[in-house]
């Protein structure tokens, strides 16, 4: 798989297990609330993982209309949830499970790309990356550790996709040798791809919680998590709605990128019922047609100042707008009436479809478009529109009720306070 094949995946499920899930407090609670090492340790026997299902969690992923998946091998805490020979703090050792194993197995058997998440810093061995910051014996020592553990996880899962870096604290690229470190894990498996978290760029950008994408453009995505926390956390009941997954989807599809969504089993590796529903909904509006408007999608560029060069893109308060080739996708995001009105198309209509309710019948005075919507079609999720045009589609508006005849600036004459 290529970087550019990468980026159209579009969907990509993250999963964060580890120790951390037993306290139920996010995956930072090793190093939030200063718990020693030790009694890390001594918290492991109970790391059971007597529900986790690795064929579940990858059917979750293909239900959710997901592409690939993202499992995390090691996190900051330094639990391993793979057999290794470098330490006896492991999943293998608690549970007599090989988590990544299980993992890797299931989602080839699905069809679904593989990375394995793996955090270069590590709160548990000694040295750890604050000693190795402060003395050149020990960060000889650290990196030579990184390295071996990075070496053995490559070698043991043979072939994956990704290789996803985290936890690049303290160090820079050169510190972590990064160049030669991305060296020694190509030549184990020359087609890894690598994210741009040990201080490279990497393949790809991953920018986390938000939704930019790389300027000049660059293959990209976008890691969220599903409530507020990466890893298991009671409290958290903050999910993010259906709705705003798929504002997400048809964002970075606008934008030729992927997101990578995340869920937290709980300790005993069971998945919150919440992710279930979420990640099945909108793999259900993925395949009554949502899928097209998110993939293959050409840019629409819009900016609220003055027309810049191939600017066809505008914004819509009831739909988001995609294309691919002569096709315009319009989304629509809240229950519509019984038309739907697109004003300022620069195009003429061939024909309007959506999904399996078919041919929609349209009439268009210039730039306006009004459709007529079923029933059945308006009581659907964020229902898809498919309008075919005579050229390559563009929605050209201004703020006020006519286009000026005279240069214009589109919405705002200075840089605004909002995203369109």
């Amino acid at each position: 798989m290529t970087a550019l094949e990468f980026s159209e995946l579009r969907y990509g499920l993250f999963v964060h297990f580890g120790l951390y899930s037993l306290l139920a407090r996010g995956e930072w609670v090793m190093n939030r609330e200063q718990i020693p090492p030790e009694e890390m340790r001594k918290l492991a026997p109970r790391f059971t993982a007597r529900v986790f299902d690795a064929d579940a969690v990858c059917r979750l992923a293909v239900e959710g209309g997901m592409k690939y998946i993202v499992f995390t091998t090691m996190h900051h805490e330094g639990f391993r949830l793979y057999d290794t020979a470098l330490s006896d703090f492991n999943a293998v050792r608690t549970c007599g499970r090989d988590l990544v194993a299980e993992i890797v197995a299931s989602a080839r058997k699905h069809g679904l790309k593989t990375g394995l998440y793996h955090s270069l810093n590590n709160w548990f061995d000694s040295p750890d990356a604050v000693a190795a910051l402060e003395d050149p014996r020990d960060y000889a020592k650290f990196i030579a550790n990184t390295f071996a553990r990075l070496a053995e996880l490559v070698k043991k899962f043979d072939p994956v996709d990704i290789l996803w870096y985290d936890g690049w604290w303290p160090f820079n690229s050169e510190q972590w040798q990064a160049l030669r470190m991305n060296e020694e894990m190509r030549q184990i498996q020359p087609h890894l791809l690598f994210n741009g978290r040990n201080g490279l760029p990497g393949d790809f950008g991953t920018p986390e919680q938000h939704l930019s994408a790389p300027v000049p453009w660059r293959p990209w995505e976008a890691c969220v998590t599903l409530n507020d926390h990466w890893g298991f956390h009671a409290g958290d009941d903050n999910w993010k709605s259906p709705l705003e997954i798929v504002k997400m989807l048809l964002t970075v599809g606008a934008n030729r990128g992927n997101l990578l969504l995340n869920i937290g089993p709980r300790g005993d590796g069971s998945i919150p019922e919440e992710s279930v529903r979420i990640i099945r909904r909108v793999g259900q509006w993925l395949r009554e047609g949502g899928r097209e408007a998110v993939e293959s999608c050409d840019p629409m560029p819009m900016s609220p100042g003055l027309p810049g060069p191939g600017e066809r893109g505008d914004w819509d308060p009831q739909a988001r707008f995609t294309a691919s080739g002569n096709v315009l996708y319009i989304s629509l995001l809240y229950r519509p009436g019984e038309v739907y009105t697109l004003t300022g198309l620069q195009n003429k209509v061939l024909a309007v479809t959506s999904g399996e309710t078919g041919a929609l019948p349209f009439t268009q005075t210039g730039g306006k478009v009004v459709i007529s919507l079923p029933e059945g079609l308006r009581e659907r999720f964020v229902p898809v529109l498919r309008v075919v045009c005579d050229a390559p589609p563009a929605v050209l508006r201004t703020g006020g009720m006519r286009t000026p005849a005279v240069p214009h600036p589109r919405y705002d004459p200075v840089a605004p306070d909002i995203i369109y």
